[in-house]
């Protein structure tokens, strides 16, 4: 996938709102299961639209770009986390760091249900961070700075001092624990990771001797 913008809109229009909303997100949900295997540049537009049935024609009346449809994708992605993140770090009922324990079962659970073929979205684009469009970059920095706001307001209940380099130390590994894990085909890369994090944070440790900066490390 480019960056290629359009000089023009081509193929025929959709005939009502409801089903352009309909189609553009086929190609929305096509394009995460894609990005989620495979990364931006080694997916082919052609196969996003065949996936979501959209004739390559039409593909300009969803997205003005092949870049609109990157940012979409990425927002898509995003919503989709932080709705996983809200239900399992906001529940009161439960300690933070139970939370957190019920996330990373749930999202190895996932992984283990897609046979460790789907991966990250998030962490595919940034392996490819040097290589995609300069607005892909920003809004891959803004997302991992939201999950690391959302971890953190987590586990400031449970130490407030060092949440948030928890919540950053936490999402720099397990990215790369979901990238091993997709390589070794088990979760046993992120059973390693989670319980390695999860010792540093009961021995009330922090990852290393650096002063607490609240920024983002991404």
């Amino acid at each position: 996938m480019d960056a290629t913008v359009p000089t023009r809109r081509r193929g025929r229009p959709p005939g009502r709102t409801n089903t352009h909303a309909a189609t553009r997100e086929r190609l929305l949900q096509a394009g995460v299961a894609a990005l989620t295997e495979q990364g931006f540049l080694a997916t082919g537009l052609d196969t996003i639209l065949k996936d979501a049935s959209v004739p390559k024609g039409s593909f300009y009346y969803y997205f003005d770009s092949k870049e609109a449809l990157g940012l979409a994708l990425i927002d898509s992605y995003a919503d989709y986390f932080n709705a996983k993140l809200d239900k399992w770090l906001t529940d009161r009922d439960v300690p933070p760091l139970r939370r957190v324990e019920n996330f990373v079962a749930d999202a190895a659970a996932g992984m283990t249900r897609h046979d460790f073929r789907r991966g990250c979205l998030i962490g595919n684009l940034t392996q490819e961070f040097s290589s995609v469009p300069e607005s892909l970059q920003l809004a891959l920095q803004n997302v991992m700075r939201e999950w690391e706001r959302r971890l953190a307001a987590c586990l400031t209940e449970f130490d407030a001092e060092r949440a948030q380099i928890w919540a950053n130390f936490f999402w720099i590994g397990w990215e790369g624990a979901v990238l091993r894990a997709r390589m070794e085909r088990s979760s046993r890369p992120l059973d390693i990771f989670a319980n390695g994090f999860f010792a540093l944070v009961r021995g009330g440790l922090s990852p290393s001797n650096q002063t607490n900066d609240a920024s983002s490390t991404f």
